[in-house]
């Protein structure tokens, strides 16, 4: 099997190659390599590729930035969407594209099957909701996966962020009213190749680590993780505070917990308890660092 894969330079293309079967070809694309917008260079790298399947992995993720940068956010969650969709199509080819929990309201009280009604709050949400959209309309057989909380050791992430923050010493202000399922790059990449191996996965997945939290909790057991791993020194204040007291440029669903029983029953992966993938991350973050040192 021959994957291409776009979006590779990011934390979950990273992930991606990492994980690469040892019987698949992988042809990784980073933002250099291949702007996803430029329909033209798509249609050629994709045809000369000849891939049995094409990953998605790029995506526009600012999400509070995309409130003013709505046609952005669009050029690459949904233009460029379709765009691969259609020349996978016409190379004959599969095509898996990642998405998003923000493309729910949040007004449910349980988690979201993939047969939940989309109402995006956010022009990141609406961005990536009419990704998925213009994917299956361009080729019927497409796999949409949509995950939450995403984060992984390498670039920008809630993690990434939190430890940087925290090694300045300052208090932090969390949000505490918002619900969901942090999501290990690593294990949804696992997710994404057992897909790609099947013989046919049409359709929306959900993919998340096992359990909830708030983005407070996720915040408070990151401080206590890091500092038993020596990635922090003294313990930080983590203040809970509601989302009203914390403004954003873009709304966020209050609850977005997916429910991803239905992709453990087709692939075979069970999903990791999120503090435990969060352990794992933290303990290769306290690898890569002390390489570094």
């Amino acid at each position: 099997m021959k994957v291409l894969l776009t979006g590779a330079g990011g934390q979950l293309g990273r992930e991606i190659a990492r994980a690469q079967p040892q019987d698949v070809e992988l042809d990784p694309f980073d933002r250099e390599a291949l702007d996803v917008t430029d329909g033209e260079v798509v249609a050629r790298i994709v045809g000369r590729s000849a891939p049995d399947v094409v990953i998605n992995a790029a995506a526009y993720t600012a999400v509070d930035r995309a409130e003013s940068e709505e046609a952005v956010a669009f050029a690459v969650n949904a233009a460029a969407v379709d765009g691969l969709a259609a020349c996978a199509a016409a190379a004959g080819c599969r095509f898996i594209h990642v998405s998003t929990d923000f493309v729910f309201d949040g007004s449910k009280r349980t988690a979201y099957a993939p047969s939940d009604a989309p109402r995006p709050m956010s022009a990141y949400g609406r961005s990536k909701r009419e990704g998925e959209r213009l994917a299956v309309a361009a080729l019927p057989g497409a796999t949409i996966v949509r995950t939450s909380w995403l984060y992984s050791a390498y670039g920008r992430n809630f993690v990434t962020t939190m430890l940087g923050l925290m090694r300045q010493g300052r208090e932090l202000r969390v949000v505490a009213d918002q619900t969901g399922s942090p999501t290990w790059a690593a294990g949804l990449a696992e997710v994404l190749w057992r897909l790609a191996a099947g013989d046919e996965r049409a359709g929306i997945w959900h993919w998340c680590d096992g359990g909830t939290c708030t983005w407070f909790d996720f915040a408070c057991a990151i401080e206590e993780e890091a500092r038993e791993r020596g990635l922090l020194g003294a313990a930080v204040p983590i203040r809970p505070i509601t989302s009203a007291e914390f403004p954003s440029a873009a709304v966020r669903p209050a609850m977005s917990a997916l429910d991803s029983s239905a992709t453990v029953a087709a692939v075979g992966v069970q999903q990791v308890p999120w503090r435990v993938a969060l352990t794992r991350m933290l303990d290769e973050m306290t690898v890569l660092e002390g390489n570094r040192g």
